[in-house]
């Protein structure tokens, strides 16, 4: 059996033992094989921008495409950014087949192995993704941003869109950054590239604003599995770049604007949220231990200011750094705000209205925003009552941590298999994790995750070490460690 194979039936048990749906019913299929491109027209609830300078930027392999960007110029130094978001409701019914599956699972699932998308390909890569030269409806949030970054007003509203470059981050980050040319989609259609240096300099600006109300810096390796005809070779470290930053900037922002939009219309809402970390004492005694101070109190403003010092100093260790930092703040969570509420808001981003709405192909709390949006402009009463709404951030919260679950452990049987051949060599280490259930390390090369099982007393979040490979389990993603004894 190849790798690749083994891999793709680890995850489906995976799926299965988490609670989620690997499949999709016959139903769902059979309304997807029936489904046809909409033919809808401009009216004047459907304003025409297939003209505008749409691109996309995702990965290179991505065809479930949720958004689209372009820029304008505006007086003084303003722009005007323009986002369009897949109308994924336009297709997807609810009640229907298709809707109850993603119901349940409430996003795709990206393993290491194989995607579990969360709608039919047939929709989620074809008549839901905002495809290259394809004709789509789509959600617009448009936004005026001021030459420092404030947003300045914003506007909600439907749009007939038209992709005209499906660009990547690989290559867009390295043109942006001076590091290689511009990819050949931006050099073959007129203008993309002034487009795109448009919107990285508004992109930055909005970091620079974030930043400034103590939004977090932080810069994360992903590994990337390797096949080669069907065996898995590696797993590739992958960082963030500019164009990554630039998708990032907009969707917060865009994702703002929705939260916005919803309480201005008396709508309740979904929204992202992200409390203030209950280990801060770690993250004072973490940044006690490289000779940086935090204060007593959370303080997202701070904990930025200790971070944007470290990357100066060791941006080499920084990955690692943010990694750590990152499992000290805890996950976030779905909750359902009522028209007067008042959400804990996102203490990582330094936001107080944020909403999930700009990946309606890949989440199912995304969908659920466009359907109170269309309702709201509309006229009508919202999609969703308040209990209900309740009992869906609860779901997805649940949901989206069993997906994560799914995937760690997809990577981790990938990572056991590549180690397999390794058992008792010695890794340098950082520890990521410290619970009832055991202390956690990350190493390098591959960068994966593994238990430690031995020689992890007095040991917590942050902490450096020499580990030696003692075991793996490929079905189970088992990956342990024991402490080197030339460990300090």
């Amino acid at each position: 059996m190849t790798s690749v194979i083994e891999l793709r039936a680890i995850a489906r048990r995976a799926m299965l033992a988490r609670g989620l749906l690997p499949e999709f019913s016959r139903e769902a299929l059979q309304e997807a094989n029936r489904m046809q491109p909409l033919a809808m027209r401009p009216s004047p609830a459907m304003r025409d921008l297939r003209t505008a300078l749409w691109a996309s930027i995702d990965n290179d392999d991505s065809l479930d495409l949720d958004q689209l960007s372009v820029a304008q110029e505006l007086a003084g130094g303003a722009a005007r950014i323009l986002i369009a978001i897949a109308d994924v409701d336009a297709l997807v019914a609810r009640g229907s087949a298709i809707d109850e599956h993603a119901h349940q699972n409430t996003t795709s699932v990206y393993t290491a192995a194989q995607i579990f998308p969360m709608l039919p390909e047939r929709l989620s890569t074809d008549l839901t993704s905002l495809r290259e030269g394809q004709e789509r409806p789509a959600v617009i949030i448009d936004m005026s941003i001021a030459a420092e970054g404030a947003v300045l007003a914003s506007d909600v509203y439907r749009a007939l869109v038209c992709n005209r470059a499906k660009l990547a981050y690989g290559g867009v980050g390295a043109w942006l950054e001076g590091r290689g040319p511009a990819p050949e989609r931006v050099a073959a259609v007129p203008g993309m590239d002034a487009q795109l240096r448009l919107q990285d300099r508004v992109a930055q600006s909005l970091r620079r604003v974030r930043q400034a109300h103590g939004a977090l810096t932080l810069c994360t390796i992903e590994a990337r599995p390797v096949f080669d005809s069907g065996a898995l070779t590696d797993l590739r470290a992958e960082q963030t770049n500019r164009a990554h930053e630039l998708i990032e900037d907009f969707m917060i922002a865009a994702n703002g604007v929705t939260a916005r939009f919803l309480e201005q219309k008396g709508f309740p809402s979904l929204r992202r949220v992200l409390r203030t970390p209950q280990r801060w004492d770690r993250l004072v005694a973490l940044a006690e231990s490289l000779g940086e101070h935090l204060p007593a109190t959370p303080s997202p403003a701070a904990l930025n200011e200790f971070l944007l010092a470290r990357r100066a100093r060791d941006p080499t260790g920084f990955p690692d750094l943010s990694l750590s930092v990152i499992k000290l703040l805890g996950r976030g969570e779905y909750v359902a705000e009522l028209p007067g509420d008042h959400s804990p808001g996102h203490f990582g981003l330094a936001v107080s209205d944020y909403a999930h709405s700009t990946a309606p192909n890949r989440r199912f709390p995304d969908v659920i925003a466009q359907r109170l949006i269309k309702t709201a402009l509309a006229g009508l009463a919202p999609a969703y009552a308040a209990e209900e709404l309740a009992a869906l951030a609860a779901h997805c919260t649940q949901q989206e941590d069993s997906a994560a679950r799914v995937e760690r452990q997809v990577q981790k049987s990938a990572a056991a298999l590549l180690l397999q051949r390794r058992i008792g060599q010695e890794f340098a280490a950082l520890v990521t994790g410290v619970t009832e259930q055991g202390t956690w390390v990350r190493i390098a090369q591959p960068a994966v995750e593994g238990k430690l099982v031995r020689g992890f007393e007095r040991l917590d979040v942050g902490d450096r070490l020499l580990v030696r490979l003692v075991h793996t389990d490929i079905e189970h993603g088992f990956i342990d460690f024991a402490r080197s004894q030339h460990s300090a």
